[in-house]
This record gives structure tokens, C-alpha cells and sequence, in this order.
């Protein structure tokens, strides 16, 4: 397979909070934009979902903060774990 040389130029600022994920995730910054290049070529779009901060899609997101609020607000509240530990065995 013939390969070629591609260069981007980007602020160091992300290039060091990237380096630190890719890094964590046992991959190079070279593999993570090869698997990139790679999945854009597959799906033929854009490989990036827009996720929140929290690694959710905003629709999801949405769904988890409506089911804890409404959690808070209608839920059961113990005094102490042995009474609730006896209302989930019921």
C-alpha cells in the first residue's frame, strides 16, 4: 500500500489535550487520525456525533437530567440505608 504525508496545522493547546486522551486511550495521534480518515471513508460523513461534555448525545443527556429531576422530586427519601435496603425487599 503506497502511503503519503499528511500535515494539519493546529494550536498547541489542543494538540496537547488531544495527545492526552488519544495517550489514554493506548492509541498515537497518528492512529486516531488514521481510525478517523479511515471511518470518514467508510460511512462516506462525517465521523463525529455531536456528544456533550459528558460523552452523551443531547437528546440523551436531556432524557437522564428529566428522569433525575423528576427522581428528586417524586422520589422515595430513607433515613437510613437499612430502611431502604427493607422497602426494596418488600
Amino acid at each position: 500500500m503506497n502511503t503519503t504525508t499528511l500535515q494539519i496545522r493546529i494550536d498547541e493547546k489542543t494538540k496537547k489535550e488531544a495527545k492526552k486522551v488519544f495517550d489514554n486511550l493506548g492509541l498515537s495521534i497518528s492512529t486516531a487520525i488514521k481510525l478517523f480518515l479511515k471511518q470518514a471513508k467508510k460511512t462516506k460523513s462525517l465521523p463525529i456525533k455531536g456528544l456533550t461534555e459528558n460523552g452523551f448525545t443531547p437528546e440523551y443527556e436531556k432524557m437522564l437530567i428529566k428522569e433525575a429531576e423528576y427522581a428528586l422530586k417524586h422520589g422515595k427519601r430513607y433515613d437510613s440505608v437499612e430502611e431502604a435496603h427493607a422497602d426494596i425487599l418488600k
